[in-house]
């Protein structure tokens, strides 16, 4: 089980390094963007749709879910940290879209690659060990996930989607975005529950944090390329 995790962190790590720059600014398929750029009026079904596309193909999202729920094991934990994740999404992304504050996404993206880096860090101990303070991992995760949701304002920003039924749409985007994190959460946390109960998991945690860190510093160094050529 953690040979195949483990290869599946490294294939992410060379398929993200693999990719052009301009293709990770918080990407949208291509479809998805023409489609966003020409419909206009109320459209839930769709939006929904597109939003819980996102979050399961989100492999920014997932890699930050994923270090927030290394460690937890009860369901209660994991409904409050993933709320206070959710919250801070929809917090940004209906603030950005709707008042039209727009940044670079490439520097959002590169934040979002930090929140990963961040996760792994705080998994390991690291700020424990170096600092003698351990960081509010609440507080974390809502400001990581005002950062996440901040990333896809941007981008929405950029289709100059149609002021017409905008409201409902970005709710009913919003309402995606959570049952594709429910989604991608239970097959997480699927393979997670098988693991943990090997033996090995306590051997192996440390090195699944240090791919999950690496796998961030690469979004990071990607995403700041991209904004040195191309932003």
């Amino acid at each position: 089980m953690i040979h195949r995790l483990l290869l599946a962190l490294g294939a992410a790590l060379f398929g993200i390094a693999g990719f052009p720059a301009t293709a990770l600014a918080h990407g949208v398929a291509a479809g998805d963007k023409g489609y966003l750029q020409e419909v206009s009026g109320v459209l839930l079904v769709p939006f929904v749709y597109l939003g819980a596309k996102h979050m399961v193909t989100g492999y920014d999202h997932l890699l930050f879910l994923f270090g927030v729920i290394f460690f937890l094991y009860r369901l209660k934990d994991i409904g409050l940290y993933v709320t206070l994740f959710a919250i801070g999404h929809s917090t940004t992304l209906l603030i950005g879209v709707l008042t039209g504050v727009s940044v670079s996404a490439y520097l959002v993206d590169a934040l979002i690659g930090l929140s990963v880096v961040y996760k792994a860090l705080d998994n390991l101990g690291a700020f424990k060990t170096w600092f003698g303070y351990q960081p509010s991992a609440k507080g974390a995760t809502l400001i990581f996930g005002l950062c996440h949701g901040f990333g896809l304002a941007t981008k929405i920003l950029d289709f100059e989607v149609s002021p017409e039924g905008l409201v409902p749409n970005l709710l009913a985007f919003n309402v995606g975005v959570e049952i594709g994190q429910l989604l991608a959460l239970s097959a997480i946390l699927t393979v997670m529950g098988h693991w943990r109960r090997t033996r090995g998991f306590e051997r192996h945690a440390w090195t699944a944090n240090v791919a999950l860190m690496s796998a961030g510093f690469v979004l990071m160094g990607v995403q700041l390329t991209g904004f040195f050529l191309f932003g």
